[in-house]
């Protein structure tokens, strides 16, 4: 297995938008992720994991489903968030990574791609 470390970066988010989507035959490792204001005033941002996947045994067995992470989260003018502040999210095939955010705002994952 190769362990492949990536940034992957987006600007002038707003309405919901999918900033990741893991590939086939891959798990992912989220380490960081920076969002920045880039207007004049506060805004908010929001989060989201997108997953289905159910692959646990026995009574366990449960589709994931879609979370917030963040929601409606403040960034002051010309500010920036980080999330997970030392945690780290494990992604699996299809799953995604969408913010929304009530004015322009940037974001960059930090990954490890497990191939």
């Amino acid at each position: 297995m190769a362990n492949t470390f990536k940034v992957v970066t987006k600007a002038n988010v707003t309405s919901a938008d999918v900033i990741y989507t893991v590939g086939s035959s891959t798990t992912t490792v989220v380490l960081g992720i920076m969002v920045g204001n880039t207007t004049t005033s506060q805004v908010t941002a929001t989060l989201s994991l997108g997953s289905d996947t159910s692959n646990r045994a026995g009574a366990n067995d449960e589709a994931n489903q879609t979370v917030e992470l963040v929601t409606n989260a403040p960034i002051p003018a010309g500010g920036s968030l980080e999330l997970l502040a030392g945690n780290k999210v494990v992604m699996e095939t299809t799953d995604t990574l969408s913010l929304t955010a009530s004015g322009s705002s940037d974001i960059a994952l930090s990954i490890m791609e497990i191939t």
